[in-house]
């Protein structure tokens, strides 16, 4: 604390937030740890995320201007770039989100998924780790900007849940070739 000039108090907050958040458990006789996530915890998180992407979806083509659905399809393009580099797409990807979430102009859902993409950001690396997985989320966001595109609100909460699933079931086999994932 004296290193960084930062308050017990102030740290104290932080904890209690990163605990209300599920990034930190606070153990008995022991303090506060890194939080992990069990299979059963992970298809539960991926169930609750597919649900408010889908929404998210929905809520985009029905309330995005025309500059939030040119940044989504830019952001596509960094994707792709990204892809093509060989460099991990997640920070691409949560640039895809930030606008997908945003251009829907719902701020408590923004807030919720937010929240929820913190607790689960082990399982994305661990779900794009499988061979094919970039490939395939790739194909997957296509299929969201193609029905923004198509101004087709429907389809484009079926893309986002269908992308979501599909993650979920990746996260869930990588998890199923190691231990429970840290979190956060």
């Amino acid at each position: 604390m004296e290193l960084t000039g930062v308050s017990r108090t102030s740290i104290r907050e932080a904890l209690r937030e990163l605990t209300a958040e599920g990034l930190v458990t606070s153990v008995p006789n022991k303090g506060n740890v890194v939080s992990t996530v069990s299979a059963k915890e992970a298809a539960q998180l991926y169930e609750v995320r597919s649900a408010l992407e889908g929404l998210a979806g929905r809520i985009f083509v029905r309330n995005a201007s025309a500059k939030a659905r040119y940044d989504l399809a830019k952001a596509m393009q960094d994707i792709e770039r990204a892809a093509s580099a060989g460099v991990s797409i997640l920070e691409s990807k949560d640039h895809f989100y930030d606008i997908l979430f945003a251009g829907g102009g719902n701020d408590a859902l923004r807030l919720i998924a937010s929240s929820l993409h913190a607790r689960i950001s082990v399982l994305r690396s661990l779900s794009l780790s499988l061979p094919g997985r970039t490939a395939q989320s790739l194909t997957e966001l296509h299929d969201i900007l193609t029905a923004v595109e198509a101004n087709d609100a429907d389809a484009a909460a079926e893309a986002c849940s269908r992308h979501v699933e599909a993650a979920g079931r990746a996260a869930l086999e990588a998890l199923a070739k190691g231990e429970p994932a840290e979190v956060g």
